[in-house]
């Protein structure tokens, strides 16, 4: 029986999912997180096989979690299931140790595929994160400005393009107001944009808006 683990903050979700799981007959839940740190200590205290985790969590980002999971644990396979489509983060957080990378969009049979897939050692790449993959392929030149920013510049920048203040995002992702200003002022420099309309303007001209 292959072992779950579920990290996402809302419990509807985690039932939801659970439910789906274990009605396939192969796999059940041993553990279940609602947050970045509770995520990290049910890993660190249970055995399971995969961790499903979400991005959007309370105290610590999903990223975060991601990469210390990946660094403590780096056989231990995480698939991604997030309401960001996948041309937002599939490709950063692949590149970052995610075995795959789904959106809560997607129909239950092809959850319990990837989770599958995922404990039998291999990676779920979907038809549409292949192609982003493909076009990841290139210099920084080719890139386009948002691509060439570091994962928590991105995640900034993601927020700031959701009309997030300042205040808010620190809120958000537990850091203090100043270093929040520093990052804004990073992402506007290496993107060349002078203000935040304009980064808004960029992120629905380049489809990445939430």
């Amino acid at each position: 029986m292959i072992r779950i683990l579920i990290a996402d903050d809302h419990a509807i979700i985690r039932h939801g999912l659970k439910q789906i799981i274990e009605d396939s007959g192969e796999m059940r839940v041993v553990a279940e997180a609602g947050s970045g740190s509770d995520a990290l200590r049910k890993i660190r205290g249970s055995e399971c096989d995969v961790v499903v985790l979400d991005i959007s969590m309370p105290d610590m980002s999903g990223i975060d979690v991601l990469k210390q999971i990946h660094a403590e644990k780096p056989q231990l396979p995480i698939l991604i299931l997030s309401i960001y489509p996948e041309d937002q983060y599939a490709v950063r957080l692949i590149k970052a140790g995610a075995a795959g990378y789904m959106t809560k969009e997607s129909a239950p049979s092809e959850v319990v595929s990837a989770l599958l897939h995922i404990a039998g050692g291999k990676k779920y790449i979907s038809p549409a994160v292949a192609e982003l993959l493909a076009n990841e392929v290139g210099t920084d030149e080719e890139k386009l400005p948002h691509q060439i920013l570091s994962d928590r510049e991105y995640q900034i920048f993601l927020l700031l393009a959701s009309a997030r203040t300042v205040s808010e995002i620190a809120d958000i992702l537990s850091l203090s107001v100043k270093t929040i200003s520093t990052y804004r002022s990073r992402i506007l420099e290496k993107m060349r944009l002078s203000n935040n309309a304009e980064l808004m303007r960029y992120a629905v001209d380049n489809h990445l808006s939430q």
